[in-house]
């Protein structure tokens, strides 16, 4: 499957999450509703590896796997902070903050790893930051 077709998946499954934590952690904490619903992760790709028989065990020390801790690490505290505003807030202000992740996501890629910056990239991200401004200020 190429790349589009997986972020259209992505897109389409990812756009459900807030709505249904939102609805659990009515009455169950969000740090209960964070564990399940990424436990729910772990064991999916636990799967996944083993389905596809994926080594492992060789990755955990590789010259890049400081990238993947430091990766989950912000994954981390990015998706407890996320669910704890959803927790006290309304989802159709706290998702486009959070989906600001685009934008800074973006410039990292460009400041960090390189990227090309063209005027089309510029609009873009001033496009999306004037979007999460209009959806989430009240």
């Amino acid at each position: 499957m190429s790349y589009l077709l997986w972020a259209l998946l992505a897109l389409l499954a990812y756009s459900l999450v807030a709505p249904l934590a939102k609805i659990a952690t009515v009455e169950i904490p969000s740090t209960v509703v964070l564990l399940i619903s990424n436990g729910m992760l772990v064991l999916v790709a636990t799967g996944v590896v083993v389905a596809t028989d994926t080594p492992v065990v060789q990755y955990l020390s590789h010259d890049r796997a400081v990238y993947a801790y430091a990766a989950g690490l912000a994954l981390a505290v990015g998706i407890l902070a996320y669910y704890r505003a959803l927790a006290a807030g309304p989802v159709s202000v706290v998702v486009p903050i959070f989906g600001l992740f685009i934008v800074t996501s973006s410039v990292l890629g460009i400041v960090i790893l390189d990227e090309s910056l063209t005027a089309r990239k510029v609009l873009g991200i001033a496009l999306a930051v004037g979007a999460v401004y209009l959806t989430a200020v009240e």
